[in-house]
């Protein structure tokens, strides 16, 4: 998946719990094994290839490919699990990772669990008593400072991701030209409850731009966000305020 993965885990049985944060690592380099477009031998690659079918890869394969075809319409074609005319299933792969893996931790008892996937947070649980999870947004503009706190206050499950241009440069791609997006965004935020939605949704609403974008986003349950455009304005949904903290 190209990213480095941390784990903050609070609570539950010590024994029970490592065991399961020693399964969700070795689940992740199973899914990079899988998944992964840059390794030869991955299922992805010999599936671009023709080498196999959908039907013989893991059954996680065919998950991953519903959930981007369901990005895909409810995004109205601006995600895409497609690149450069080929299969890339990627920008949906490390949020639906990143949650898989905090479910199993917490289904193994862990009271409080925050998975981060390069800077994407899937947050369950609390840290804890009377103490919610927190996750800093980064101000693109203003390097080592925070455009925002997010809380997870009042929520057993919140997801925090954010895509732009700040710490990889102009790599999302406009699914209707297949070249870099031409937006007027540096950053979009998105929170909600999943992190396999929100990544997406972040993704294709940069792509969109900052009204089409915010828009979309404020037509979606449960999701608000916050984007900030390359002249320093900062648009948000309507409900983002109770999520500030």
């Amino acid at each position: 998946m190209g990213t480095v993965f941390s784990f903050d885990v609070r609570g539950g049985e010590p024994g029970a719990v490592r065991t399961a944060l020693e399964e969700a690592v070795t689940r992740l380099h199973r899914v990079d094994e899988v998944f992964s477009t840059y390794r030869e031998d991955s299922q992805i690659s010999r599936l671009v290839r023709g080498e196999i079918t959908v039907e013989e890869c893991d059954p996680e394969v065919a998950e991953v490919l519903e959930l981007g075809a369901e990005a895909e319409r409810v995004s109205d074609g601006w995600f895409s699990t497609r690149y450069e005319g080929r299969l890339d299933p990627t920008g949906i792969v490390k949020g639906w990772a990143a949650e898989h893996a905090a479910q199993r931790l917490a289904a193994a008892g862990a009271s409080g669990v925050s998975v981060n996937g390069g800077g994407d947070v899937q947050l369950l649980g609390v840290p804890g008593p009377h103490r919610p999870w927190r996750v800093g947004v980064s101000d693109p503009l203003r390097p080592g400072t925070l455009a925002a706190v997010i809380s997870a206050a009042g929520a057993d499950e919140l997801a925090v991701a954010t895509s732009g241009t700040a710490e990889r440069g102009a790599h999302i791609v406009d699914p209707r030209t297949g070249r870099s997006a031409v937006t007027d965004l540096v950053a979009v935020t998105v929170v909600g409850p999943r992190l396999t939605w929100v990544d997406a949704w972040a993704t294709a609403a940069f792509a969109m731009g900052s009204r089409a974008g915010l828009d979309w986003l404020e037509s979606l349950p449960d999701v608000e966000a916050l984007l900030i455009t390359a002249g320093d304005e900062v648009r948000c949904t309507g409900g983002l305020a109770r999520r500030l903290g």
